[in-house]
């Protein structure tokens, strides 16, 4: 993984880098590099790491620095092998993030245990094998990000990963570990266990998860896979086997009658009920840790294990139909890009494989990425495993239809890749980032920018960007289908742009009910069914995000953190006073001296309100909501 350090990087690095000292130590760093380095073989990739150089001025590939301080170790696709090692990292005193992925290192896993202040650890698509030690996490306790995932591990998932209070990222997918997942103190924001040889109930915690982050491993039950498990105790202390509860929760103590234990598990259950909800994970630390890596490339397991799966989206802007990049390669391999918008110019595969990359984020689809091609252009790279309803023709005619979109508030892909187990959509990036994360991921200056005009102007952007789609795409059940503040992106002056629309009839039914936000609303869960009245109800949601500045509970899968935007509003009681009090005090206190603004206000508030009626037969349609949102002036 090669990067370069972007602001929102930059400013997630800032708190945990204000206290050092630059520079003091800096050749002694670059001696240890130097010392790494000799330990690994097939160094081709790091001719820039030369004695008598500075690893931050002269950009040593991989090393991230902020403020002539080494913080990052991103050596993806690189081809490297032998022994990491860890010694000379621990003489590198302000590394924060350690990346080793997909790469040729075998062994068994190196004492990482001994850099206790690493935030992120990415060791996917090795070959590391073997048991991890039980206590290895215990003095790793600021990881936020944990990926092992396409490895050769075995043995029991480690007890201390469990004990992180600050994971948010796990991916343990297509390893070889045994045994029950442990009791997980809190849950996490991204988690994949497929693809192991684990067995027993699935902890209560991950009860909402999605039915993907457990596959492929035949002996696990319990929610939310439809398995149940069943109750055949395998000793004569056991818990009876009427008892239904989670793994976390049992309690195997010889003489313990049925009614202690009931007393216990209700006591759990309180505490975990009445612990307050911490919504601080949101925002940076869902996207602090900008990584910097190499388009993902189809690395040698993949052809190995075509089943195996893995992982969200951005922004891309224009132009022009047609042809373009590289020929259709075979079936399955990675030789072709094939442009539908040509605006921005031409580009091919080998172009993003030689680009510097930071990654976005992971959301429902898949992963993102940011890559800087040599020629100076700066594109989003999706990458989606489960938009496999189309074969490879009638997935380019969509491909090509969305290319010719115009609209400024409109999200124009630019080129696509396809392989039937996995697509690459690629976007001009939009810089400023989404929505989601300038109104919660920084409470700092990027915030301050969002006065009232500022959110009108939002709204009515896309409200402008849905009346295109609900002309381009009016035969859609869904036309948008995945709206949400992760998929409206800003440009420099705040204009709105949608992101991840019409992707319906791309997926299969199960994939789509998993990934998209339309079946995270009441119009599935109570009725079974979406319909274009889903998308009115999720851009009420968004309005009235935007207008309360609250996280909306909504967004999350497992239900932890947020607050219910719905709920909160409709306590309002259509009520003047109590509306005022449910405006983010960032806008009202400003402009509690013009009634127009505070009037416009209300007036798009109760036009949320009215979008998030349960029931879809009782709600306005997107014209409707459309022409009410046009109607407010400033």
């Amino acid at each position: 993984m090669v990067v370069v350090p972007s602001l929102l990087f930059l400013l997630s690095l800032l708190s945990s880098t204000i206290f050092f000292v630059p520079s003091s130590h800096s050749f002694s760093e670059a001696e240890s590099l130097l010392k790494l380095k000799n330990s690994f073989t097939q160094t081709n990739a790091l001719t820039s790491w030369v004695p008598n150089s500075s690893p931050c001025s002269s950009r040593w590939a991989g090393v991230m620095c902020f403020d002539g301080i080494i913080t990052g170790l991103h050596l993806t696709n690189m081809g490297l092998s032998g022994k990491i090692d860890i010694d000379a990292l621990t003489h590198v005193s302000g590394l924060r993030t350690i990346s080793f992925m997909n790469n040729n290192f075998s062994g068994s896993i190196p004492e990482f245990s001994k850099l206790g202040v690493l935030k992120s650890l990415l060791l996917s698509g090795n070959a590391f094998s073997g048991e991890i030690p039980s206590d290895f996490f215990s003095h790793l306790n600021s990881l936020k990000k944990v990926w092992l995932n396409d490895n050769r591990f075995s043995g029991k998932v480690p007890e201390s990963l469990a004990q992180l209070t600050h994971l948010i990222e796990l991916h343990l997918e297509n390893n070889q570990f045994t045994g029950s997942i442990p009791a997980f103190k809190q849950s996490v924001n991204s988690l994949n266990l497929s693809n192991n040889k684990l067995d027993g109930e699935i902890p209560g915690i991950f009860s909402t998860y999605d039915v993907s982050a457990f596959a492929g491993n035949d002996g696990l039950c319990g929610k939310p896979l439809e398995k149940v498990c069943s109750a055949t105790p395998t000793q004569s202390f056991a818990p009876p086997a009427s008892t239904d509860y989670s793994n976390d929760n049992k309690l195997v103590v010889g003489g313990v009658v049925a009614a202690m234990v009931i007393v216990l598990i209700y006591a759990l259950l309180s505490s975990k009920n009445n612990r307050e909800d911490d919504f601080s994970q949101l925002g940076r630390d869902t996207m602090d840790e900008m990584v910097e890596v190499h388009v993902p490339s189809s690395n040698r397991r993949n052809s190995e294990s075509s089943s195996r799966k893995g992982s969200d989206s951005k922004k891309g802007g224009g132009g022009g139909g047609g042809g373009g990049g590289s020929q259709h390669g075979k079936s399955g391999s990675m030789t072709d890009l094939i442009m539908v918008n040509d605006e921005k110019g031409t580009f091919g595969l080998s172009d993003l494989m030689k680009a510097a990359a930071e990654v976005l984020g992971n959301g429902g689809l898949g992963s993102a990425y940011k890559a800087v091609m040599s020629f100076g252009l700066s594109v989003a790279v999706k990458r989606i495993r489960e938009m496999n309803r189309l074969g490879r023709e009638a997935f380019d005619v969509e491909m090509r239809r969305f290319g010719g979109l115009r609209h400024r508030n409109i999200l124009t892909p630019l080129a696509y890749h396809y392989r039937r187990e996995e697509k690459l959509l690629v976007s001009e990036y939009i810089p400023k980032g989404s929505l989601l994360y300038v109104m919660h991921g920084d409470r700092g200056t990027s915030h301050a920018e969002l006065n009232w005009p500022t959110r009108l102007k939002i709204i009515q952007g896309i409200a402008r960007g849905l009346g295109f789609l609900y002309t381009e795409f009016s035969s859609y059940d869904l036309p948008h289908g995945n709206l949400k503040s992760s998929n409206v992106l800003l440009n420099h002056d705040h204009e709105p742009v949608l992101s991840d629309y019409a992707f319906h009839p791309l997926m299969s039914p199960s994939n789509a009910t998993s990934c998209m936000f339309a079946y995270k609303t009441p119009d599935y869960f109570k009725y079974q069914r979406v319909s274009p009245k889903t998308d009115v109800y999720c851009l009420g949601i968004l309005i009235l995000e935007i207008l309360t500045g609250k996280f909306p509970s909504q967004y999350l899968t497992n239900g932890k953190g947020g607050t219910d935007v719905v709920q909160w509003v409709s306590s309002a009681n259509s009520s003047e006073e109590m509306e005022r009090e449910l405006l983010d005090p960032e806008i009202a206190s400003g402009n509690v001296a013009n009634t127009n603004a505070v009037n416009q206000m209300i007036q798009l508030l109760r036009v949320g309100a009215d979008c998030v009626e349960s029931n879809p037969q009782q709600r306005m349609d997107m014209r409707e909501a459309i022409r009410r949102i046009e109607e407010v002036q400033v």
